[in-house]
Parts: structure tokens; sequence; C-alpha cells
């Protein structure tokens, strides 16, 4: 058995999956998830009272619509929603993402719904 470390490629793990506004795992730090997820079209407003929530964009363009006024995220840009802060994801083109959150952080926050998944964990 060969237990030498190995990077995650987080284009292979993209390659990996084509649903959207659903959150895959692809490594954990403590008691942090690091999760991708492909984004096409408006998601829920919530708001998460626990945490703040990172947002790095990968590919694609992200509107982050904050209630104070918007952020828009271009590849290599990333953005932290601060905790309590209400935001709407909304992407025009698909979008990856990765998110970096506390393990059982809900993807909608609040909100709740049918939209509420728990992330899957890409091997």
């Amino acid at each position: 058995m060969n237990n030498s470390p190995v990077p995650v490629n987080i284009a292979d793990k993209l390659a990996q999956f084509s649903d959207l506004w659903s959150q895959k795992k692809i490594a954990q730090l403590n008691d942090y998830e690091v999760k991708l997820a492909k984004l096409k079209g408006e998601f829920v407003w919530h708001k998460h009272d626990d945490t703040d929530e990172l947002f790095l964009v990968i590919s694609g363009r992200l509107t982050l619509q904050l209630r104070d006024g918007d952020v828009t995220l271009g590849p290599g840009e990333l953005y932290v929603v601060p905790q309590g802060v209400e935001h709407c994801p909304v992407a025009d083109e698909e979008t990856a993402i990765l998110l970096f959150e506390p393990v059982g952080t809900p993807n909608t926050g609040d909100a709740g719904g049918s939209r509420t998944k728990a992330p899957e964990t890409l091997s």
C-alpha cells in the first residue's frame, strides 16, 4: 500500500461531476470542509448566523447579491460573506467555485427548503 502524499487536483475533481448547486467535498482542514460546486442561475436568499462563508471563483463569473450592493467575482477572485449577512449567489453562465466553511454548514443557511443538500464527498 502506498501512503505517499497526493495533492488534490481541482480540475480533475470538477471533471467528476456536472450537477448544479450541489456541493462536493474535496478536503477537510480541522473542522472546515473545502468544497467545489458548479452554479448557474439564481440560488436562494439566505444567511449563516454562525459562520462567515468564503467563495472563490475558479471559472465563470459569480455575483453575490447583498442587501447593501452586489459583489461580482471572476476567476481567481474571492469574497468572504460575513457571518449573519444575507446573500444570494447568481451565475449567468456556468461557474465553478470553491467554498470553505465549517463542517455541517447547510448550503441554504437559515432559508432551508428543497435546495438544501448535504455535500457529497468526491474520491
